[in-house]
């Protein structure tokens, strides 16, 4: 049976390989733009021959699709090494509660630069969100987990807002749904170059491989650039808005928690509140936005996945 016939579960099996991304970074124990560079090249391959398999099926695609793809993985790179310097400053399980708030991010972008109203209903979600990320950041209560809990706030703020721009390139040169690895592909590669060049000035980069710091990239790549965004690209066009927003929240839930068992990461409850508080406004801003039909993802929904 085909993916396409069973989108719930594609979705499900994707965000559990998405949920431990952080976690693997925090194994792997090397510097961001590292992490992030590897993850990539070591997704190539496998994508690589997923793409020359579509365009044997289907032919080209445009020369549109493939340069808004190729510009999306310059904000991918850019993501994926602040996100990473977010799980060094605040830990893997709250680096990707904080991902989540590219939900919100991307409503936004998309009104700036689209002209594409937001609904009232992420607008209401702002303040919640904002609530929740204060209290992440350790400015209210005491004995906040994380190395530099505030830095880490920036971090994933920052992360957002390069996800951001990620999602609505890619989701522009990606119209055609029976392709998921192509677009990917070219972003990827593409991000692979600039986070090499970020490395100099992102805290170094080590391009020897070592073990077994790449053994966990290879299985990061694997598990989440190649199977996880696969399976999400295939299921949440299909998947109706009020399933999706439950399956949205695997992800998060799964990583604070994978954290805290193989990592011994312990966030203090207010920390743990301010998670629940945005995983709440993050299902609030994606609730209700989508028809059963098969269209392209609206980038609101798609934002939640890192």
């Amino acid at each position: 049976m085909a993916l396409t016939d069973r989108p719930t579960l594609a979705a499900a099996a994707g965000a559990a390989c998405i949920a431990s991304s952080a976690t693997l970074v925090r194994l792997a124990d090397v510097e961001p733009a590292t992490a992030a560079t590897f993850r990539c090249l070591y997704a190539l391959p496998v994508l690589g021959l997923l793409l020359a398999r579509e365009d044997r099926q289907y032919g080209s695609r445009p020369a549109r699709d493939r340069w808004l793809a190729a510009a999306a993985g310059v904000f991918f790179a850019v993501d994926l090494v602040l996100w990473h310097h977010a799980i060094a400053a605040v830990g893997a399980g709250i680096a990707t509660v904080l991902g989540n708030l590219q939900v919100v991010v991307v409503g936004f972008l998309a009104w700036w630069l689209l002209g594409e109203r937001p609904s009232r209903r992420l607008v209401a979600a702002v303040p919640v969100v904002l609530v929740g990320v204060v209290l992440i950041s350790g400015a209210v209560g005491g004995g906040a987990y994380g190395e530099h809990p505030g830095l880490g706030v920036v971090f994933g703020l920052s992360t957002s807002l390069a996800y951001g721009a990620f999602l609505l390139l890619l989701r522009h040169g990606s119209r055609d749904l029976r392709r998921a690895a192509g677009p990917l592909f070219d972003a990827t590669a593409v991000a692979a170059v600039v986070c090499v060049a970020l490395g100099p000035v992102s805290g170094g980069i080590d391009l020897v491989p070592s073990w077994p710091a790449h053994g966990w990239l290879v299985t990061l790549a694997l598990t989440s650039q190649v199977v996880g965004w696969l399976l999400i690209a295939v299921s949440l066009p299909r998947v109706p808005a009020a399933l999706t927003s439950v399956i949205l929240l695997l992800q998060p839930v799964a990583s604070v928690a994978l954290s805290a068992v193989v990592l011994a990461e312990r966030p203090s409850p207010v920390q743990l509140l301010g998670c629940v508080i945005v995983l709440a406004g993050v299902v609030a801003a994606t609730a209700g936005r989508r028809e059963r039909k098969a269209l392209p993802a609206p980038a609101e929904e798609v934002a939640s996945w890192t």
